[in-house]
């Protein structure tokens, strides 16, 4: 028997999940398929001795929209896990973000009239007018101690270059805070979900089909097959397209980049408490990998032993998995061709990071489906 939906959407992660629960709140039939063998693209949390791993690194979620902090509540209860990193420079420990007890550590000062004082005076001694790249303009911003030992090396990881390569306009601001408090994020709203993450998109998703280890061309391509064959298939309304958006167009006009993860589990049965800490960054560029998380310390050590996970940055190319989008001139030029060849396609969205071609913290991926939800229904 041939099955019509009014929306095929493409992509299990946050955004798809959201739009397909509202969508068939309200009225509407949603069909959903992800290429991964599971839901919950990069939020995707499984379950070890106890421990919600967070499989695709470190997710803390955090808002100052009290109507989407609701909104999440209504699909799980959350802990109230602060996000308090730490960074870790040839064997000294500072605090993140860089705080009082950062400039404690650094210069054995107590006042913020002490810190802002070495630093304007770092900064002054430099002389640089117009920074000319990356470095140029940590320097201007945060002054040598602070650049050197947290955010050169760490940096260059993460990008696979040296900062003297890189535009200034990737770092605009340094945060810098004259207070002894180590809660990296300022929104009034932040946890981690009991349960983990993975539950919530199962909720969101409840009734839903859901097709895995399906991808999109196969699964068009299956479909107009079954038809010219006589045989039972799939049809569908609109499209919403959460995968990258120049993959949707063949590459036709070439590839946006991207800078990808490899992530390097490690499972400690013995061991009941390995860092002390849910996430430690490794600011110096020696080292190969960002940050250590222990995932037992999102929810206040649960769990038999420890897990582990190393953070590698890497070079995207096809075929990798895309997670930072860089915004470049060059890149930021070739979406906006893509974006236009997008508003030309008859009945396809386009939504998340990938569609979107941008980097989302999850509250405001919410905001952006629920808003592509409310855009849909006006047009009824």
């Amino acid at each position: 028997m041939d099955r019509h939906f009014d929306y095929l959407v493409v992509g299990a992660g946050l955004f798809g999940s959201v739009f397909s629960h509202e969508m068939t709140k309200n009225g509407k039939t949603c069909i959903v398929i992800e290429r991964r063998n599971h839901i919950a693209g990069n939020i995707y949390t499984s379950l070890k001795r106890g421990i919600h791993i967070h499989e695709y690194g470190a997710h803390i979620f955090h808002t100052s929209n009290r109507a989407i902090w609701n909104y999440m509540n209504e699909f799980a209860e959350f802990n109230h896990f602060v996000n308090s990193p730490m960074a870790v420079y040839k064997g000294e420990i500072y605090n993140l973000p860089f705080n009082m007890n950062t400039f404690s550590r650094l210069w054995g000062i107590k006042t913020p009239e002490e810190a802002q004082t070495i630093i304007r005076k770092q900064i002054e001694q430099l002389a640089i007018e117009e920074p000319r790249n990356l470095e140029e303009q940590a320097l201007c911003l945060a002054g040598c101690d602070v650049y050197e030992k947290l955010i050169k090396g760490y940096t260059e990881k993460q990008w696979g270059r040296e900062c003297r390569e890189l535009p200034a306009f990737i770092i605009k601001r340094v945060p810098l805070r004259f207070t002894y408090d180590n809660n990296y994020f300022t929104d009034r709203y932040q946890g981690i979900p009991v349960g983990g993450y993975t539950a919530i998109v199962e909720k969101l998703l409840e009734g839903i089909e859901i097709r895995l280890n399906t991808e999109y061309r196969d699964f068009v391509r299956c479909q107009r097959e079954a038809s010219m064959r006589g045989e039972s298939f799939i049809s569908y309304d609109k499209v919403l397209y959460t995968g990258m958006i120049d993959e949707y167009f063949d590459f036709c006009k070439g590839n946006l980049e991207y800078r990808s993860l490899r992530f390097e589990q490690e499972d400690m049965p013995d061991i009941e408490n390995y860092q002390g800490n849910a996430v430690i960054n490794y600011t110096e560029r020696e080292i190969p990998y960002t940050r250590v998380i222990e995932h037992k310390h999102f929810d206040f050590g649960k769990g038999e032993g420890t897990v582990i996970t190393r953070e590698y940055p890497a070079e995207w190319k096809p075929g990798d998995e895309p997670y930072y989008p860089v915004n470049d001139e060059r890149n930021n030029g070739l979406f906006a061709e893509y974006q236009k060849m997008a508003q030309k396609e008859k009945n396809v969205l386009f939504g998340g990071r990938l569609g979107q071609y941008r980097y989302y913290d999850m509250d405001k991926v919410i905001e952006a489906a629920l808003e592509m939800v409310k855009e849909e229904l006006k047009k009824e």
